[in-house]
């Protein structure tokens, strides 16, 4: 339909790749379309729906260089959502969070139960790693569509495939209702892909054989570029145009000193008297 809602479907070996390719695809082929954050005067937003599929997540180099944001905020982010360091600052009675997707996957709160969907996903796939019911999901219909800021991931679905090999590994798919392409998509990413990792290693656990980590899909129904910041987005476009892609991305060795600074300023915030 020449007024609807273009569908672009992207796949690479590792993150950088199917990363960049994905921002590049949704600002050549995306829909020019209003948003509800929209100024007076501003440019539409250029929007899509966005299926990308990395083959091997772990695969090196998993940093591209432009993403918007530093090595050590990567890693923090990386600990709120596979940790959940930043789950204390929920308190939406204060103004502050409602919700951190570490404490909507690990500790989802129905009336007064609280559930860990997680374990729940290495339970199940343990012992029916086939079952196509290792689901998590975010979204509270109770309290999400009434406020300002509601999550964006919406459900993550594992499952454990074999090869002709016998060998074994987990396969993830998330889902996200709405995402920032160029200054969100990559964090969310590299943290999703952690987590399907630490599946993986529990999974290997408890099953006693080997679960490596499987191919990557990120399904996203409105993944855009604002269009309040197209000029800073013209920098991005340069980068790509001017630099190799080995100039373009970086190692998670090269970003490990980075990552040790993240860390330790992390522990300074839960310890500030041993500082």
């Amino acid at each position: 339909m020449s007024n609807g809602i273009p569908v672009i479907t992207v796949e690479g070996k590792g993150i950088p790749e199917v990363w960049e390719r994905s921002v590049l695809e949704a600002y050549r082929r995306g829909t020019r379309i209003k948003t509800e954050y929209d100024k007076t005067n501003e440019p539409l937003s250029i929007d899509c729906t966005m299926i990308m599929t990395v083959d091997e997540p772990m695969s090196e180099p998993r940093i591209h260089r432009a993403f918007p944001g530093g090595l050590e905020d990567l890693e923090v982010y990386r600990q709120e959502v596979v940790y959940g360091i930043h789950d204390h600052w929920i308190n939406p009675a204060e103004g502050k969070w409602t919700y951190t997707y570490h404490q909507r996957l690990f500790n989802y709160q129905i009336e007064e139960r609280i559930i860990d969907q997680m374990d729940y996903i290495v339970s199940k796939l343990s012992q029916t790693p086939h079952s196509r019911r290792g689901q998590a999901i975010t979204w509270n219909p109770k309290l999400d569509p009434f406020t300002d800021d509601p999550p964006c991931l919406q459900r993550l679905w594992c499952r454990i495939s074999e090869g002709k090999d016998k060998k074994a590994c987990l396969n993830m798919n998330t889902h996200w209702r709405s995402r920032d392409a160029y200054k969100a998509s990559f964090m969310n990413i590299f943290a999703l892909t952690d987590l399907q990792s630490k599946l993986a290693q529990e999974l290997s656990k408890k099953m006693n054989r080997e679960i490596t980590v499987g191919r990557y899909v990120d399904i996203t129904d409105s993944f855009h570029i604002y269009g309040s910041y197209l000029n800073e987005f013209n920098n991005f476009l340069k980068v790509i145009e001017s630099r190799s892609f080995a100039e373009r991305t970086w190692s998670t060795r090269f970003a490990e000193p980075f990552f040790k600074k993240a860390r330790e300023r992390i522990e300074k915030e839960r310890n500030p008297a041993q500082s």
